[in-house]
């Protein structure tokens, strides 16, 4: 199993790719950031400008929009959106080295499953906690956290070798991250915060303390939550209602000034993931027999306002 990394290459390198990339880069290791063409441009023209702690900082690496551009590493940083991962799996499958490892940065639970029927490279999920935004082409704003919780989706020898590995790699970047022995529990637990927060941060446009200042808004969080917690008991994955409440309650203090990615995309009339987030919870919920109105609502409307885009890109 992989357990040293020399080069790490970023797909999919938006706001959480590029914030990961950009720690990676700042503590002196080979990045190689693949993303939009105009993001390429600024970051080869300038660096990426990350602006972090109250201050911009110029973090100079390798930029391309070819996927290719993956050929070499060690280390993949798999970061797509979930609508894309199977088609993005496939494109880069030819150009990977044989003992690369992928670590998948995305939303949802099962992306790696999608992601392992199209590789034959290991492929480990990850569960990210960072708030970041991406302003304009080549800068990334972080807002709050930015740790990362790991474990093996599958029984393979040595993986906990590798695993440690990649806790003392980003380690050296200052990015803490933790093992958990249950990682599909910690999967679940993310899309819960996400069913919680993405659409009505999308469809409202405002930040995570604004939401928990409404009373009305915490009670629809909390009826979305105990559907994910019900829908992943009948998948055979125990939630704790209290732990689960508070995960969600405290979002709104740590990334206080955040709005979810959904919202980003939304404002951008960019396709959201809520079809792998609220969407996910009422089809599971629906194929396993359980009732999931307020997650089907979230969804729904969201996939409303989708509808109404205008036809082509949206704004940058």
């Amino acid at each position: 199993m992989k357990t040293h990394f020399q080069t790490v290459a970023v797909v999919g390198a938006g706001a959480v790719g590029s914030y990961f990339g950009a720690m990676l880069a700042r503590a002196g290791h080979a990045v190689t950031l693949i993303g939009r063409s105009a993001h390429v441009q600024a970051i080869q023209r300038d660096g990426l400008q990350l602006e972090m702690a109250g201050r911009v900082e110029q973090i100079h690496m390798a930029a391309s929009s070819e996927l290719a551009a993956v050929r070499g590493a060690d280390l993949v940083l798999f970061c797509v959106k979930s609508t894309d991962t199977e088609t993005v799996a496939q494109q880069i499958a030819p150009h990977l080295a044989q003992d690369a490892l992928l670590l998948s940065l995305q939303n949802g639970v099962d992306n790696t499953v999608v992601i392992s029927r199209q590789l034959h490279q290991t492929v480990i999920p990850a569960v990210v906690y960072v708030a970041t935004a991406m302003p304009a082409p080549g800068c990334v704003t972080h807002n709050g956290r930015g740790d990362l919780v790991i474990g093996a989706a599958t029984a393979e020898p040595d993986i906990e070798q590798t695993l440690q590995a990649l806790v003392d790699f980003f380690a050296t970047a200052q990015v803490p991250v933790r093992i958990s022995p249950d990682v599909m529990a910690e999967l679940w637990s993310k899309l819960l915060v996400n069913c919680a927060y993405n659409a009505i941060s999308g469809l409202s446009q405002m930040h995570y303390a604004k939401l928990a200042e409404l009373s009305s808004i915490r009670d629809t969080q909390r009826a979305a939550v105990r559907e994910v917690i019900a829908v992943a008991a009948a998948d055979g994955v125990q939630l704790s209602e209290q732990q689960s409440m508070e995960a969600v309650d405290h979002i709104a203090v740590a990334m206080a000034g955040q709005k979810s990615s959904t919202a980003q995309d939304m404002a951008r009339h960019k396709p959201t993931e809520i079809d792998h987030l609220n969407g996910f919870i009422a089809r599971r919920g629906l194929e396993l027999g359980v009732p999931t109105p307020v997650n089907q609502t979230l969804h729904a409307l969201v996939k409303l306002v989708e509808s109404g885009y205008a036809t082509g890109p949206g704004p940058c």
